[in-house]
């Protein structure tokens, strides 16, 4: 009885405000969900794919759709109404958005395949080419327009782009009749599938061209210019739209990603936008203090150095660093200290730096708080 069936909206899982847009969606994700070839066996499964394949009928079709809107089941049956039966009508969006669903389940159709439910060959985008190029950290700062060679297809020369030996010819495929789609039956339903002699080109080669081995086409080189935009970073990408491998029997082209890859300074590592370095400096420098210059990438810059300076001690340079591509302002310039301990030291040195000790020690921990400290804590961990 009419009554006994759920409600349509229910079915799908949609709003009684749905468009049919959403109801193609919520049929296609229950159909692949409970398709008998998915759940091969189960009554259960099968029973919800029926009652989702008549919610969708009823629902995809305008004139039915109001009906069943305003009377319910009851609207819509077809022993109440003298309708011709769920079937008889709008079969055609049923069997529209059943295509696609069984282009899913079976591997057929997807994005990059296009072509008409009629027939007709099938044409397919080319893949996405990838090319790494190496930049310098002052090219990656200050952008650079490069040249780069990519493989690329031409049309053979000679076969003239048929693919056929010359003084022969491409032959209409016999599996599809020059279609490049085969029906094949899947019980009620047919499904489409791309020919597997022919792969979807339609035309059989029986001699190939010599020289592009039935392609139509030679895998050459080509020269791009690329702009390298400032402040671009390790790992980042540039698409060049087009510019991948070309489509199949017309299908557009891909693709070409080019991955920045950043050489190794020899002076700065790159931290997003920001910038460091190590700057040495002698042990006389660290303790009396005074003025130091340290390189930026837009020439010199000057530091000074407090008396007393320790090893580690950072200096910060306040937009010395990089203005990434997405950045409003440029990043910072970290200059860490690093102490050099004199070495090679004549006897003399070691004299005077004997004499220094010395009288260091006689000053006593004002001069080296952090060792007098440390010398503190070890007695306190030996004596625990």
């Amino acid at each position: 009885m009419a009554g006994s069936k759920r409600d349509y909206y229910e079915i799908l899982g949609v709003p009684k405000n749905a468009s049919e847009d959403e109801i193609k969606k919520a049929y296609r994700k229950l159909a692949m969900k409970y398709h008998p070839d998915r759940n091969e066996g189960d009554k259960t499964a099968e029973a919800k794919f029926k009652e989702a394949k008549e919610a969708y009928e009823m629902l995809s079709d305008a004139e039915k759709r109001s009906a069943y809107d305003q009377y319910g089941h009851a609207g819509v049956d077809p022993n109440m109404r003298g309708a011709g039966g769920p079937g008889a009508e709008g079969f055609g969006g049923f069997a529209e958005a059943f295509g696609d669903i069984f282009g899913d389940i079976f591997g057929q159709g997807g994005g990059g395949a296009r072509g008409g439910r009629g027939g007709g060959r099938q044409v397919y985008r080319g893949s996405d080419l990838s090319y790494a190029m190496e930049v310098t950290l002052e090219e990656a700062a200050t952008g650079k327009e490069a040249q780069i060679r990519i493989p690329s297809w031409e049309g053979c020369d000679t076969c003239h782009g048929s693919g056929a030996k010359p003084g022969t010819q491409a032959k209409t495929c016999t599996t599809c009749n020059g279609q490049g789609v085969v029906q094949m039956r899947q019980g009620f339903f047919s499904v489409q599938q791309t020919c597997p002699h022919c792969r979807g080109s339609g035309k059989i080669i029986p001699e190939p061209c010599p020289t592009c081995h039935g392609q139509g086409r030679v895998k050459k080189q080509k020269t791009l210019e690329v702009k390298i935009p400032a402040g671009i970073d390790d790992g980042m990408r540039i698409r060049s739209a087009g510019n991948g491998e070309p489509g199949t029997n017309g299908g557009p082209p891909g693709d070409l990603y080019i991955e920045i890859r950043l050489k190794k300074h020899e002076i700065f590592e790159r931290d997003g936008d920001d910038l460091h370095c190590v700057v040495p400096i002698s042990i006389t420098r660290a303790a009396l203090g005074g003025e130091i210059e340290v390189p930026t990438l837009a020439g010199k810059a000057a530091i000074d150095i407090p008396e007393g300076t320790q090893p580690g001690k950072q200096f910060r340079l306040r937009g010395k660093g990089i203005k990434g591509v997405r950045s409003s302002y440029p990043g910072d310039l970290y200059c860490h200290i690093a102490v050099e301990t004199p070495v090679k030291l004549t006897e003399h040195q070691r004299k005077l730096l004997r004499e220094l000790d010395e009288s260091l020690k006689k000053g006593g921990a004002k001069h080296s708080p952090g060792e007098e400290s440390w010398a503190d804590k070890l007695k306190g961990f030996f004596s625990a």
